[in-house]
């Protein structure tokens, strides 16, 4: 959330590099409309929107267990340890290097209480949640950035249906114009790509629903 729209879009912009998907609001109202619904991996948040102070919303999101670094141009220690007093996961004083800003983002998403490794596994497929990478049997399976997050998101919830609405969160930003097909064309991409490396998964369409991540053996 951040309230400088040329900022706010060069950030989204430079995280797209990183293989990150970012949705971009300007106000404590838009925020809770936009994270109401959905799910997000974690939150930048401005202190200095035009509706309040973005620590406002630290309450919501600590609830939901969201990551959340602080962007700020109010460096004084008292406001950093407002801050974090008040649930921040992290702080970060503007103006910032990027590849700072990427290395706290992945060091607050190694944190998550329910995952208990970086590395999910499933036959031989492995896939680094911090550094969003895919391997078989330890060789590199390149991938486009949306199949990437495709798959990201399968091996997520491996052997549970995901459903597409959940899938085109996780794959498109507010602003992407999404194809009626598109998905199904990165899912069929992938389920082509899993097999030509014997992976030893399989990606199964649930009609109407989703699709399912399961292990061939």
């Amino acid at each position: 959330m951040e309230d400088e729209l040329e900022m706010a879009a060069a950030l989204s912009a430079a995280l797209r590099q990183y293989d990150m998907v970012a949705d971009q609001v300007g106000t404590l109202e838009q925020a809770e409309e936009a994270l109401t619904p959905l799910v997000h991996d974690a939150v930048l948040l401005d202190r200095h929107l035009p509706d309040g102070d973005g620590l406002t919303l630290l309450t919501m999101l600590r609830a939901r267990q969201v990551p959340v670094i602080v962007l700020t141009a109010k460096g004084e220690l008292s406001d950093r340890v407002e801050g974090l007093e008040r649930g921040a996961d992290d702080y970060l004083v503007k103006p910032f290097a990027m590849e700072e800003l990427v290395a706290r983002l992945r060091a607050v998403l190694r944190r998550p209480i329910d995952r208990t490794s970086d590395i999910v596994r499933l036959g031989r497929l492995n896939f680094d949640l911090i550094h969003c990478e895919a391997t078989v049997d330890g060789h590199a399976l390149e991938l486009p950035r949306r199949e990437l997050l495709v798959l990201e998101s399968l091996m997520r919830r491996a052997g549970r249906t995901v459903q597409r609405s959940a899938l085109e969160t996780a794959v498109y930003a507010f602003d992407d114009e999404i194809q009626s097909n598109a998905l199904d064309t990165h899912v069929s991409r992938l389920r082509r790509k899993l097999a030509d490396a014997a992976a030893g998964v399989e990606i199964h369409t649930v009609r109407g629903i989703g699709y399912l991540l399961k292990s061939t053996r």
